[in-house]
This record gives structure tokens, sequence and C-alpha cells, in this order.
């Protein structure tokens, strides 16, 4: 009866096996032993759409190219950003949370890695000794009787040394463990992503609060300008009104127009220091007063004449948060495999050795094994209601929304620098514009102010045309500093920036954490060609 059951037994395994290997469809039999069978789906890059060229690809100002941006912040010139950004490269830490992210994802796959081999394995070893009273009913039962009628002596100390091991190993039959170490894998990609995408943010970050810091001291630079100016206004008023050659509501005007003008100095000065503060943080420093490291340039750095952007399919294979967005997509297919094994019986191996002595020296005499058994065994989740299948299908709907999710971020990629490219274009024509009227005014001012001294005009035509001047200095500052900071967007959102790290001549002199070649590896192999719209 016990044989039937045996052999029913590994008839039900064999049954299973071979319904498993059913699933591989047309793998040859070779593929599986070097393989083995793996249940749930096998990955495949999902397709993502993009558009074939930049909607202002025309433009005379953008070259539809491909170029290395990997240290695009080059094209504007200033060794002050690129020191600052090596900087933050160096010390900010927010990437240095995402490194350790790295080191935190690389150790998962080590324990992954690991289960695959033998789950349970433990070396135990003890040593006991044991006193027996005397005092007791039964030991003195037997001391008390003569040697003839069974009186025994019974030792008081007893000596025990026990040494042994436990093993059980989890057999890889349905493919839990392997798609469990493709999900680790995975996951490791995604980490490295996300710190490359961390370092582009920063980068990109790093490079506006600095043109913004630029701008308002340019703000500042007309402001002050114009305050001597209009000094000089209100001097020739006052000395009209002293000769009696105008009255004193010219003279109020004059004034009005100073103070108005420096009223602006405070809160443009705030928001240069709160731009300075912001800059500290991405260095990794307090707030402190960064004139020394800067040094007092006060001009906003030039923009190129035109923008070298390629072609949208790049983001795919450039920008780290999509790469990031399809790891995790490739992660969450390999965990509907792990999910799927729960519905196949789990084999293992159970080994157990020991060894038992009264004396040290007798210990790994082969007379003193106790204990030895190994042999497999099975369990099956039968029973449950349910709960498998419902978990299968959750981790299908995760993947599902990965899916979208990774389109998702193929498609505001393309929005992020379409709406860069706009901004900057469209600056630039504002900036042509500005450049001509900012001329023009500055010449108006000059004529009326000849002009109001000789007595030819009225105060209010100078007035209003420093007014005038103010707003549209202002404005050109702005509008300067729009260009820049569009231009940074372009190539942030080109992805431009992460591949600093594998730079040998970079990496010698910025690391975000020693070593950096050992924290961050390689990113993953390049993604295929992209389906066009």
């Amino acid at each position: 009866m016990a044989a039937r059951r045996l052999t029913f037994g590994a008839g039900c395994c064999g049954l299973l096996l071979l319904s498993g290997c059913a699933q591989l469809g047309g793998t040859s039999l070779s593929t599986w032993f070097h393989q083995g069978l793996k249940v749930g789906p096998d990955y495949r890059r999902p397709a993502a759409e993009v558009a074939q060229r930049w909607i202002d690809a025309d433009d005379p100002q953008v070259v539809s190219e491909s170029a290395d941006h990997s240290q695009w912040w080059t094209v504007l010139d200033d060794p002050t950003l690129e020191m600052l950004i090596q900087m933050a490269y160096q010390q900010n830490l927010p990437l240095r949370v995402a490194a350790l992210r790295v080191m935190e994802s690389r150790a998962e796959l080590g324990i992954a890695r690991g289960n695959f081999f033998a789950q349970q394995q433990q070396f135990f070893g003890q040593y006991q000794r044991s006193q027996i009273s005397r005092n007791t009913t039964s030991s003195r039962r037997f001391q008390d009787l003569p040697p003839d009628l069974g009186g025994i002596s019974i030792p008081r100390t007893a000596n025990l040394w026990d040494v042994g091991f436990d093993a059980a190993w989890e057999l890889d039959i349905w493919g839990r463990f392997r798609r469990n170490i493709e999900a680790a894998n995975a996951n490791l990609d995604a980490t490295i992503e996300d710190y490359d995408n961390v370092l582009v943010t920063l980068i990109g970050d790093v490079a506006a609060t600095y043109v913004e810091y630029r701008t308002f001291e340019q703000r500042l630079d007309y402001a002050r300008q114009n305050i001597e100016i209009q000094k000089g206004s209100l001097e020739l008023a006052e000395v009209r009104f002293e000769n009696g050659a105008t009255t004193e509501l010219d003279v109020q005007q004059a004034r009005s127009t100073l103070a108005n003008t420096e009223a602006a100095l405070p809160a443009l000065d705030a928001r240069r220091r709160q731009a300075a503060n912001r800059l500290c943080i991405l260095l990794g420093m307090p707030p402190r007063d960064l004139e020394d490291l800067l040094g007092r340039q006060k001009t906003i750095p030039d923009a190129p004449a035109d923008v070298v952007i390629g072609i949208p399919a790049d983001l795919l294979r450039r920008r780290p948060d999509v790469r990031k967005a399809e790891r995790e997509v490739a992660a969450q297919s390999a965990r509907i495999g792990v999910a799927e094994a729960d519905l196949y019986p789990a084999f293992n191996i159970v080994g157990s050795l020991s060894v038992q002595s009264a004396e040290l020296a007798d210990l790994f005499r082969t007379d003193s094994v106790a204990g030895f058994l190994t042999g497999p065994g099975i369990r099956w989740k039968i029973l449950n209601y349910g709960r498998i299948r419902n978990n299968i299908r959750v981790q299908d709907a995760l993947f599902q929304q990965a899916v979208v999710n990774y389109e998702n971020a193929v498609l505001l990629a393309n929005q992020e620098v379409e709406d860069a490219l706009i901004e900057f274009l469209r600056a630039r024509q504002r900036f042509t514009a500005l450049q001509r009227a900012v001329t023009a005014t500055e010449r108006s001012v000059e004529l009326a102010l000849t002009q109001y001294r000789d007595g030819a005009v009225d105060f209010n035509r100078v007035f209003s045309l420093q007014e005038s001047l103010v707003i549209q200095q202002d404005s050109l500052a702005n509008t300067k500093g729009d260009i820049v900071v569009s231009l940074i967007r372009i190539y942030k959102g080109l992805g431009g920036g992460w591949q600093i790290r594998l730079n040998p001549s970079v990496s010698a002199v910025v690391r975000p954490l020693p070593p950096a070649g050992e924290l961050v590896p390689p990113p993953p192999a390049e993604p295929a060609e992209p389906n066009p719209m």
C-alpha cells in the first residue's frame, strides 16, 4: 500500500512537471535544462509613440541634429557656473541619498540571488554537563540494595557534546527565484536611472538658480544706473525752480520718480539673496553670502544663437526618468511570474546531520553519529480561496499601470522640450524688440533732459521717459534671463547632464560619494528604437 502511495505521488509530480514544460511552447528541452521553466510573462519593452519631428523644427534657430549634451552648460561659457556644478555634484545631499538608494537596491539584488540557493542552513553545537542528586527517591532505592539484588552505582555527573548541521533548499522549478532576481535587477536599473534623473535635475536647478541670481544683479545694476540719472534730473529741476524758470511741480515729480526707483532696490536685493540661499542648499551648504564665491560679474550669461536638439526619439535613449519608467515596467513584469509560481507545488530537499558523544575526543567517530536525515519534500497551497489568483491579478494591474506611466513619461518629456523650445524662441523675439525700445528710450531721455535744460519742453516729458526707461531696462534683464533659463530647460528636457558621472576626467574631480564608480554603476543597455507616430 505504501509503495502504491509513493508511485502515485511520483506520478503526480511528473504530470505537474510535464504540464509546466508544456507552457514553454516552442522552447527546446535543452533550453529548459539550461534556463529552467519560468512561469509568468517574458518581458518585452513596451512601445512608446513619439513625434517624428519638433513643432518648431523649421525655425532657423533650431538644429535637428544629434549632439553631445553631456556637458551642455559649457555653451554658456561661464567658468563660475561650471565651478558651481562641480561643487553641487560633490556636495548635494539629495544626490547622495539617490546614491545610497542605489546601494540599497544592489544589496536587495544580492539577497534575491542568494535565495536561489539553499534558503536555510545552520550549524549548531552545544555542550551539556548534568549532575544527578543522591537524595532523590529513585537513586536511593537502587543504591541501598545489595549487588546480588540489583544494586547499582549511579554516576552523579554526565557530559554531552552535540554538533550538527541543518539545510533546506527549495528547488526553483517554476522560476520563482529567477523571476525575483529579474525584478531586483530591473529595480537596481531603475534606481540608477533615478540617480541620473536627480543629477539632471540638480544641474538644471543650479544653472537656473545661478542665472536667476545674475538676473537680479543685472536688474539692480539697471535700477542704480537710473537712480543716478534721476538724481541728475532732480538737481536740474531744483536749479530751474530756484532760478524761477519752472514751478515746484517739476521738483516734486523728480523726487517722486527717484523715490519710486529707490523703493525697488530692497525688493530686488531680497530676491537676489533668496536666490543665493537656494543656490547654497543645492551646493549642500548653509545659506551664506556668495559674493566671494560668485564674484561681482553682474552680467547674465549669453545664450547661443541657435540650439541643437536632435529628434524627439532621442528622448527615450537620453532621459533618465523615461528609462526609469521603462525599468519599472520590467520589474513589475517579473513580479507577475513570482506570483504565478504560487499556483504550483514547491519542491525542496532537506538534510540534517548530527554527532553526539560524552567525550570531546570521541565526537567525530563514526559510532558518534546520532542523526542523519535527507530527502525530498513538497508543499502546495491548494486551498487558498482565490488568494493566489487575485494576487496575480493585482500584480498584472500594477504592470498595466507601469506601462501607462511609461507612456505618460514619454509624452511629458516631449511636452517639456516643446514648451521650453517655444519659450526660448519667443523670448529671443521679445528680447530683440526690447533692445530696440531701450536704445530708443535711452536716447529720448538724453534729448528730453537737454531740451528741458534749454526750456524747450516741460518736465512731464522727462518724467514719462525716465519711468519708461526703468520699466524697459528691467524687462530687458528679465527677458535675457528668460532666454537662458528656457535654454536650460531645453537641455534638461533633453536629458543632458547625467553623463558626467561616466566621464573619467570629470569623475576624477567630482564624486558624489567615494568611490563613485562603485556606488553608481554604468547605465543599462540602450533601449530599442521607439515607434514613431
